[in-house]
């Protein structure tokens, strides 16, 4: 019998065959406690219990203060693999750095790790498995890799036919959007799909979205369009179920109860992180190896009456730029409150034209093999620089595919937007 490919969200809506999504009310007296969906095992434990799980996660995947995979073993879940993303299943490596397979100290249970030899799920690491479960908490960035380890763990789910449960958290930054949306020709991992910088979506509605939009790969479409208009059967299961967060809205300023990766360590990074990592395709310092990154950026050859800072070596940056160098720029660290009164809710590049204008060598202030253009996802924003192009112009530039994508994101959110 043909197996329905239940689209559900639990709970206060779900996403019908057609698509349309229907809601209802969330009572939520002022300001309630903001619930991650991993806290709401009344909900999803019953829908997992006797299932061999597969899950994704890392130190982020918290219920309360202990981990969800020593809560769910504890509960009797029967965890067969764990997946590990970027900086490891406990959140420990460096970026970028290829992390291994390991057995988890704790449990004893495999973690494969999908930041070293291989990005995806294999049919083998998903043969002994019944359900599988994403809980990953993201800072609502697109070149953050997290997304993109989503989509291809999306895509190793639907292309062998599992099970997908997504336990949703609300999005740090999810209270915006802005930034130029990538032009699918400068694809990679720290931007896979047309969307901006900051896409003011949480984890489950991007998925959504990815999958709505049919931007996953060809065998993960057709799956999922096949199952999407399946036929009512009495054999049902869930293939695609997201577990909604509890008082979430687009207007919540969230906090991180936990840093979601070494060089991401408070909400100081995160609010800045959108502005000043692009300063990760010049020759500056963003600020790894200091514990301040992507609040402090510099550079040896700026001028030295500027804030001074010496990079170092640290187990979350192990090698970057200018470690052991004086470096000379910026600091915008302060309290949470100021920082985001100066963010705005809106990508700042006042500091990183500011930062070309001082340097002295123009031509060497972009690395030579133009990370910048996988960071802002084209070839332009580099130019526009270089042409001594104001904020103001440079961001007019970014409007007509900003407008599209805005009315792309509205179909897929599953909580109140923020206008």
């Amino acid at each position: 019998m043909k197996s329905l490919f239940i689209i559900t969200v639990l709970s206060f809506g779900i996403f019908s065959c057609s698509g349309q999504k229907k809601t209802q009310a969330i009572d939520s007296p002022a300001q309630p406690r903001i619930i991650p969906a991993a806290e709401r095992m009344d909900v999803y434990l019953p829908l997992i219990k006797g299932k061999r799980v597969g899950i994704f996660a890392n130190q982020t995947s918290m219920v309360g203060n202990t981990h969800l995979v020593d809560t769910l073993v504890k509960q009797g879940v029967d965890i067969q693999i764990i997946f590990g993303p970027e900086h490891g299943f406990r959140g420990n490596a460096s970026a970028g750095e290829h992390v291994n397979n390991e057995k988890d100290a704790k449990t004893g249970i495999p973690v494969i790790s999908l930041y070293g030899s291989k990005r995806k799920p294999s049919a083998e690491d998903l043969s002994k498995v019944d359900v599988l479960i994403f809980d990953i908490q993201d800072v609502g960035v697109r070149f953050y890799t997290y997304i993109s380890s989503l989509q291809d763990f999306m895509e190793a789910a639907f292309e062998n036919s599992k099970p997908l449960m997504i336990l949703d958290r609300p999005n740090p930054n999810g209270f915006y959007v802005d930034g130029p949306v990538l032009d699918p020709k400068f694809k990679s991992f720290v931007g896979m799909q047309p969307v901006p910088i900051v896409y003011g979506m949480t984890i489950a509605e991007y998925a959504f979205m990815i999958a709505g939009e049919k931007w996953l790969s060809e065998k993960a479409n057709e799956k999922y369009s096949y199952y999407l208009h399946a036929e009512n059967s009495k054999d049902t299961a869930f293939h695609f179920q997201v577990i909604k967060c509890k008082n979430y809205t687009h207007n919540s300023k969230y906090i991180l109860p936990v840093k979601t990766s070494p060089n991401i360590p408070d909400m100081q990074s995160v609010y800045l992180y959108p502005s000043t990592c692009l300063f990760e395709g010049t020759v500056l310092s963003e600020g790894r190896g200091t514990p301040k990154p992507f609040q402090v950026f510099g550079d040896p050859s700026l001028p030295r009456n500027l804030f001074s800072f010496t990079p170092q070596p640290n187990e979350g940056a192990k090698s970057s730029k200018h470690y052991g160098e004086v470096c000379y720029g910026w600091n915008l660290s302060g309290p949470v409150d100021e920082v985001l009164k100066e963010t705005d809710g809106k990508i700042q590049l006042k500091w990183f034209l500011e930062a070309y204008k001082l340097f002295p060598n123009k031509d060497s202030f972009f690395l030579k093999n133009n990370f910048i253009y996988k960071l802002t996802g084209n070839d332009i924003f580099k130019q526009q620089v270089i042409d001594g192009k104001s904020e103001e112009e440079i961001k007019k530039s970014w409007e007509p595919a900003l407008t599209q994508f805005k009315a792309i994101r509205k179909k897929y959110l599953l909580y109140d937007d923020f206008n």
